[in-house]
């Protein structure tokens, strides 16, 4: 009885470990587990203007955090496709270009965002 006890707390200690690996996977995304696509979008507020309108001068402050994003690809894709950039008026086709607007050497060109390639 005594080993019965034993195995079938074993077996459940494993089914927990299995359990929680799979939810530290499925938890990160294309930004890491510790943050959203949709919480980054909000450390580009500096981009606003220049994600609605190709022709708005592009700030400082929005060229470094994207040159930030940058670095992860699909977490920009992901931020510049989120639903909070599309609530804040943000227009996938134009939001793409801003890599390329800030002179960014490092930008990830001809990288596809959905339906989308950063130029």
């Amino acid at each position: 009885m005594e080993a019965y006890t034993k195995g079938f707390c074993l077996l459940g200690l494993l089914v927990f470990v299995s359990i929680s690996e799979i939810h530290r996977v499925a938890g990160a995304g294309e930004c890491g587990r510790s943050t959203t696509p949709d919480n980054e979008a909000l450390k580009l507020i500096p981009c606003a203007s220049a994600a609605q309108d190709e022709n708005a001068k592009v700030s400082s402050s929005c060229c470094a955090q994207v040159q930030k994003l940058g670095k992860n690809p699909s977490c920009l894709c992901a931020v510049m496709l989120s639903n909070t950039a599309k609530l804040s008026g943000a227009d996938p086709k134009v939001a793409v270009t801003i890599p390329k607007r800030c002179n960014l050497s490092t930008r990830p060109v001809g990288y596809k965002c959905g339906p989308y390639t950063l130029p």
